[in-house]
């Protein structure tokens, strides 16, 4: 048997030096752990076939193009493709450049390797007995970050991508601020505020970018689609289509909002979906697989209470608020909330919400790896005083049960933070802590 001819074709193509990426530069790194295999996972159109290419860029600046090499499976011809072609591979590539083996690391980066089965046994192959860093990239159809570590058995190191965060929605328009907010003149923060409020609109996803407000909807709308039939119907063989649909356009036009399962079994049901429990808790698990949601948990040390209590749901970017919001409604609070909650899962915090014994809610409590915790309540307008004092009040009565935690009030703009002061908690723009003025 020979190497497929399309795979020859791409291994050739592979080699040449080509030309670099012009894609906007992300802030993601994978973790310096060497000997591991590398898995870019995220939700789909969030770009992370770019940032495959980015990375093979990175490594051609220091190594000669052979020894960087990217090579894509996302292909109709190399459908039902054997597990065996892999090593075919592998062997013509060191054929070509056999003074490589063994002797000077490689780097390869496979995008959607997980179309051909049996793909973890190929490259756990590859570490044992090559000198390769190997880095993959999938749909979350098929790579999900749990299964990365099970199938790679504790060789697998998973990267998410996410849409833009805001300090990159800013660097691709090449305005990425290069100082500290303190130093900033009236104009620029102007411009940053006028961006930041497009952002919590249009989102973070690149092919967004630039486009007419009704085309990014629309274009986002069909990404939902695809991750509700690639990454959930077809992945776990859904029956309940409509019933999975009326879920996800549930969630995403009630952004920040406690989820009960209950309350939306008693829903379901009174539109006509006759689904069981159990299955909309499996539904909702898979779409949160997808990436597509995010789930914020009690903040609390004990599990009973954890599981016992709802959770509060997040999309994965602002503009899909916006893209399911048929009411025409201004929603720009959730919005402010959600990009808060996406930047916290960026800097791989820990998120938990929390209830005071006074019966506030504080929106966040955020462990970093590095221990250091933060309180955060989000307010976009702090001009309506009932508004103001329930939001001071919450946080007051949470610092107390958490008195390790530093307290965060975060608002829209500086002019609502003109509008308060607090002796003990800080009091910021979300944007300028977005941009890590004060993380």
């Amino acid at each position: 048997m020979a190497l497929h001819p399309v795979l020859l074709e791409k291994l050739n193509a592979a080699l040449l030096p080509g030309v670099r990426s012009t894609a906007t530069p992300r802030d993601a790194r994978l973790a310096p752990v060497p000997n591991k295999v590398h898995a870019v996972i995220g939700m789909r159109r969030s770009g992370k076939t770019t940032f495959l290419r980015q990375l093979m860029d990175a490594q051609r600046t220091q190594v000669p193009p052979e020894r960087a090499v990217y090579l894509s499976f996302d292909d109709d011809r190399l459908a039902e493709l054997q597990l065996a072609q892999l090593g075919f591979l592998l062997e013509e590539y060191f054929r070509r450049h056999p003074e490589l083996r063994g002797r000077e690391p490689v780097h390869w980066f496979l995008d959607e390797i997980q179309l051909v089965s049996g793909w973890e046994r190929f490259v756990r192959r590859l570490l044992d007995s090559e000198r390769m860093e190997i880095v993959v990239s999938g749909s979350s159809a098929r790579m999900l970050s749990r299964e990365v570590h099970t199938s790679l058995r504790g060789r697998g190191l998973a990267t998410v991508i996410r849409p833009f965060s805001f300090r990159e929605f800013l660097r691709h328009r090449g305005e990425e601020p290069a100082d500290h907010p303190r130093t900033w003149t009236a104009r620029t923060r102007s411009a940053i505020e006028k961006r930041f409020r497009e952002f919590l609109l249009h989102g973070g996803f690149p092919e967004v970018q630039g486009l007419p407000l009704a085309l990014g909807v629309e274009l986002l709308q069909g990404y939902v689609d695809t991750v509700l039939f690639r990454d959930v119907i077809e992945r776990y063989g859904i029956s309940q289509v409509a019933a999975l649909r009326w879920l996800v356009r549930h969630c995403l036009r009630a952004p920040a909002g406690h989820m009960s399962v209950h309350r939306l079994h008693q829903d379901l049901k009174s539109q006509g979906h006759g689904v069981a429990k159990d299955a909309l808790h499996m539904m909702l698990g898979h779409v949160i697989d997808g990436f597509l949601l995010g789930a914020v948990p009690l903040a609390t040390d004990s599990e009973r209470q954890r599981n016992s209590n709802s959770r509060k749901l997040y999309p994965a970017d602002p503009g899909l608020i916006r893209a399911f919001d048929a009411s025409g409604r201004s929603n720009v609070g959730h919005a402010l909330e959600t990009c808060v909650f996406n930047e916290l899962e960026r800097r791989g915090a820990e998120v938990g919400y929390v209830k005071t014994e006074g019966g506030s809610e504080v929106d966040f409590l955020a462990r970093y790896p590095d221990g250091a915790q933060e309180l955060i309540q989000v307010c976009a307008d702090p001009a309506d005083d009932r508004t103001r004092t329930r939001e001071l009040r919450a946080l007051t009565e949470a610092a107390v049960l958490h008195p390790r935690a530093r307290p965060l009030l975060l608002v829209l703009d500086r002019d609502g933070v003109a509008s308060l002061t607090h002796e003990t908690f800080q009091i910021t723009a979300a944007y300028e802590w977005m941009l890590g003025a004060w993380a």
